[in-house]
């Protein structure tokens, strides 16, 4: 990512002037990129005079192709000698892509809204501190017809510093501004797409916009409560660099993930660690849809086996509730995990859409799982797999748990081989599913017509058809909207000779 952030100022004597700047350079530096004589000028002449918002104080966005396009804040500062009680500044960021920009609008609007924040709040004592000594409103009023610029002895230009009364303050503000372009360049990533983007992708782009969506109404939230409370005395002028780098959506969207090392490597792993009857009655319950339950005091392996069992779902199929002090309904979670005191009720233990898995403590005289010889941290469990409805050994079960059972126990795959294998089954189902989706749901065909599809899909057991109906809530709601747009606006027809 190449672009600028600057702080401008509107000299009363000059007119709007660049203060200083921080860019990002890379080398070899990209043809096109970098700040021309005329960039940062123009940009900053345009957002201290004719590109500004209603109440001449906020963020606003204007540019062109051949100038850059430009993210631009103005706010005031309080000064006591200058006109009006209040110097005007801003701070800009300018780079060549739009969408990028765009795209970064609420990350580069919560971070410089707090830069600014800091400012204006330094400021605010540094006047009051000024008017409680000297109070300027009466000076002025008591010498009213005397030339303004007279008034002020020679201090109409006063440095931020000094209306800040922090000497620190470049050096904190371009600490700031480097770690903003940082930031805002390593958030958002481009990735090369053959062909049209899967389900998984659309559903993980929608659920990053939501992420995004909440982060900045909770960023809006505390800053209101920021504005109500007083600062302390103490405050510094370093606090602009104070950057957290846990509001950023990228980390909570990841922030369920195990934080060590993964005790359960694949599924083939799985398989080998609960043995081959044990592995299928709990995969057969994941491809369902039905509540699949870990209890078991090590959190890290529950958060491990989990992210082994979700790659069997589509992505907007997972509902994940990691680890809870208390049991939590299947409508609200799929994935649950649980401390081994919590009570499971009993409805729940019977149920034939609920699958157990305890995780005990082995006794010493007991042997590792099979597989896992020399695997440790395994070997003191041992894992115990129950159902209200156990799967039968003889049951076909649905023809995606068979496929994948035969590449799990074909040696001579290897584990990526594998996981190849599982992402081009998942995406041959969600077709099934698109196909089945739009026949039903969009189509309104008659049941006779669906069991016809289903027949010629291949899916016309029971467990299959129970897959592509549970499968069918993980699409995206592009995919849904787009066709019922179809739907209600179909194609005009060709007019008629």
């Amino acid at each position: 990512m190449n672009a600028i952030v600057a702080l401008c100022h509107f000299c009363e004597l000059h007119g709007p002037r660049t203060l200083f700047c921080t860019e990002v350079l890379h080398a070899p530096l990209p043809k096109g990129a970098g700040d021309s004589p005329g960039q940062g000028e123009q940009a900053c002449v345009r957002s201290l005079s004719c590109e500004v918002c209603p109440g001449r104080e906020g963020p606003i966005f204007f540019g062109d192709e051949q100038h850059g396009f430009v993210f631009s804040h103005t706010f005031f500062i309080k000064d006591s000698l200058a006109r009006g009680f209040q110097r005007w500044y801003s701070i800009i960021t300018i780079m060549m892509d739009r969408i990028y920009l765009i795209n970064s609008w609420p990350f580069l609007l919560g971070k410089i809204r707090g830069i600014i924040d800091e400012l204006q709040g330094k400021a605010l004592k540094v006047f009051e501190a000024e008017q409680f000594g000297c109070p300027q409103r009466a000076q002025r009023m008591n010498t009213a017809f005397t030339p303004f610029l007279h008034q002020r002895n020679g201090n109409a230009a006063r440095s931020l510093t000094s209306l800040t009364s922090d000497d620190n303050l470049w050096a904190c503000l371009h600490t700031s501004f480097a770690w903003l372009l940082k930031a805002c360049g390593s958030r958002l990533t481009e990735k090369l797409l053959e062909g049209a983007p899967t389900e998984d992708t659309l559903v993980q782009m929608e659920k990053l916009a939501d992420l995004e969506e909440e982060s900045e109404s909770w960023d809006n939230s505390e800053a209101e409560e920021e504005k109500a409370s007083v600062l302390p005395e103490g405050a510094e002028g370093r606090e602009l660099t104070k950057c957290p780098t846990g509001s950023s959506s990228l980390s909570d969207c990841e922030s369920w993930q195990p934080r060590k090392l993964s005790v359960f490597q694949s599924l083939r792993h799985m398989r080998q660690v609960l043995g081959a009857s044990s592995f299928r009655m709990l995969a057969w319950h994941v491809l369902m849809g039905n509540q699949v339950i870990w209890k078991s005091r090590d959190t890290d392996l529950v958060l491990s086996a989990f992210e082994v069992l979700r790659t069997m779902l589509p992505v907007g199929c997972v509902r994940v509730i990691p680890y809870s002090s208390q049991y939590e309904e299947a409508y609200r979670c799929n994935f649950l995990g649980l401390s081994p005191h919590v009570q499971i009720p009993t409805h729940v233990l019977s149920s034939e859409f609920a699958v157990v898995v305890e995780v005990h403590t082995a006794a010493p005289s007991s042997l590792p799982p099979a597989g896992c010889e020399d695997d440790q941290s395994l070997s003191k469990y041992e894992f115990v797999v129950t159902s209200g409805s156990a799967v039968a050994a003889d049951r076909v079960g649905p023809t995606i748990l068979n496929k994948m059972e035969a590449a799990l126990t074909n040696q001579n795959l290897s584990v990526d081989v594998v996981d190849q294998c599982l992402i081009c089954l998942k995406e041959e189902w969600m077709n099934k599913v698109k196909v089945l989706f739009k026949f039903t749901k969009v189509d309104s065909r008659p049941k006779e017509d669906t069991q016809k599809l289903l027949s010629i899909l291949g899916a016309s057991e029971e467990d299959n058809v129970k897959l592509l109906k549970f499968w069918m809530t993980g699409l995206s709601k592009t995919y849904k909207s787009h066709l019922m747009s179809t739907v209600r606006s179909p194609p005009a027809t060709e007019p008629r000779n």
